[in-house]
């Protein structure tokens, strides 16, 4: 034991601190990843940075911030990158290599670079974008058919959430009165756990998704703090894959997120999103009323044109009839005088012959009687046959005629589904107009309706 030399624990520890003193005297720029801040209630912290090699870390090593220094970066990192420093990100780090005798080896960081964390955070939106294009999700979502009037509404926002009772106020209180069915589905909105949090509530809304037309996402404007959840492509292809319409409006006007740029719409604020849902509504119901306005208005038009019509039907009408009577009254009364005529003169005729057979039989009755009783019997079978047909022609012509004035009187016209209607027991035109309460009788085939004027 005598030849072997002896160290205490703290005589090397000093001299390993010693050689990194002299060994890492100068600060260094260090690429690595945040796994964990470990922040203290102090305010100090002791994160773990990582380097990682397709998914496996291969290299590790813990490092300190102090209260000071981490509070000078977060402001930094909010007025440059819109986030604070979170875990999960890779930073460009400024450290110092320490070594501690009692903590031992630690990096000692003494600022971090907001730029490089923006290009990181830029750097996974365009490979968001890059892996939703090339999967074809960019635009899937914006491919579904927006319901006509989107009444019933999925809403995914927190319940304190600013942006949300913006929302609300302005569908419920909007001046058309029109009325929205909504449903809270609570989430985080925005920081490390949003992502998650917005999936898990769209998958609760899939399994109830026929009692809903659409989808939004709202939050309260404001900074851009912890907006880059957005960018998740996880979070990012739930929305484009969803079978209904997703809307965000998630309170910012720059810098488009992702998830806005692949959901069916965005608008600038929960507000804007609102009002798109009740212009939708407003330009379906401007429509509907100037059609009504229209039908009105076309309605009483053909109603006065064919009440003109009917008016002017019904004086042709009466004027025909009319007409009609006085010809036919002339034709029956000339065909009576010359049936009477034909009468008379028959009556002549046959009176003559009658008188002249009797004075040749008084001179020749004893030769002639036979003779001329066969003549005059022959002459009466010739004669009536040839009456009959006269007056069967004239009745014929008689029933003709009686049968047309049948046809073109009142009651047949009204069995031909033709109406007559009477105010005050006059027919119902333009000297003879009703007003509201009016009692009107309109006439029919076999019956009478009584109506009055609303």
């Amino acid at each position: 034991m005598s030849d072997k030399q002896v160290f205490t624990l703290q005589k090397v520890v000093a001299s390993i601190k010693k050689t990194i003193d002299d060994r890492y005297s100068q600060t260094y720029w260090v690429k690595a990843e945040m796994h964990k801040l470990n922040r203290f209630p102090s305010g100090h912290c002791f994160p773990e940075l990582v380097e990682k090699n397709n998914g496996k870390i291969v290299a590790q090593i813990s490092g300190t911030i102090w209260k000071t220094v981490m509070d000078r970066v977060n402001t930094s990192f909010l007025k440059i990158a819109k986030e604070p420093v979170k875990e999960g990100s890779t930073m460009l780090f400024l450290m110092k290599i320490t070594f501690s005798e009692i903590y031992g080896l630690s990096l000692h960081i003494l600022d971090i670079d907001p730029n490089y964390s923006l290009g990181e955070l830029q750097r996974e939106k365009e490979e968001t974008l890059k892996r939703l294009v090339k999967e074809n999700l960019l635009n899937r979502n914006q491919q579904l058919k927006f319901p006509l009037l989107p009444k019933r509404i999925a809403v995914i926002s927190a319940d304190t959430s600013k942006g949300l009772s913006d929302f609300m106020q302005v569908l419920q209180m909007n001046e058309y009165g029109y009325s929205f069915y909504t449903h809270l589905f609570p989430a985080a909105l925005q920081g490390d756990i949003a992502s998650a949090s917005i999936r898990k509530e769209l998958k609760r809304i899939e399994k109830v998704k026929a009692y809903f037309d659409a989808v939004v996402i709202v939050r309260g404007g404001g900074s851009e703090v912890g907006l880059t959840c957005y960018n998740d492509y996880e979070l990012c292809a739930a929305i484009a894959n969803f079978p209904l319409p997703v809307l965000t409006g998630i309170g910012h006007s720059t810098n488009l997120m992702v998830a806005e740029m692949i959901a069916y719409t965005n608008g600038i604020t929960p507000t804007e999103l609102a009002e798109m849902f009740i212009r939708s509504f407003h330009e379906f119901a401007v429509p509907v009323e100037d059609a009504q306005k229209t039908i009105v208005r076309l309605s009483k038009k053909l109603l006065e044109e064919t009440n003109e019509k009917l008016e002017h039907a019904q004086k042709l009408f009466l004027t025909i009839v009319k007409s009609a009577f006085t010809g036919h009254e002339k034709v029956l009364k000339e065909t009576e005088e010359d049936l009477m005529k034909a009468y008379r003169h028959y009556k002549v005729e046959r009176s003559l012959e009658i008188k002249l057979a009797s004075e040749r039989l008084v001179r020749d009755a004893h030769f002639l009687i036979q003779n001329n009783h066969q003549i005059l019997t022959h002459s009466m079978e010739k004669l009536k046959p040839t009456t009959e047909r006269t007056l069967m022609r004239f009745e014929e012509k008689i029933a003709l005629l009686a049968h047309s004035v049948e046809l073109l009187s009142p009651q047949m016209v009204l069995k031909r589904g033709y109406s007559i209607t009477r105010s005050n027991g006059k027919v119902i035109s333009k000297n003879n107009k009703v007003k509201k309460g009016d009692k009107i009788s309109t006439f029919i085939h076999d019956s009478e309706i009584e109506s009055t004027v609303i």
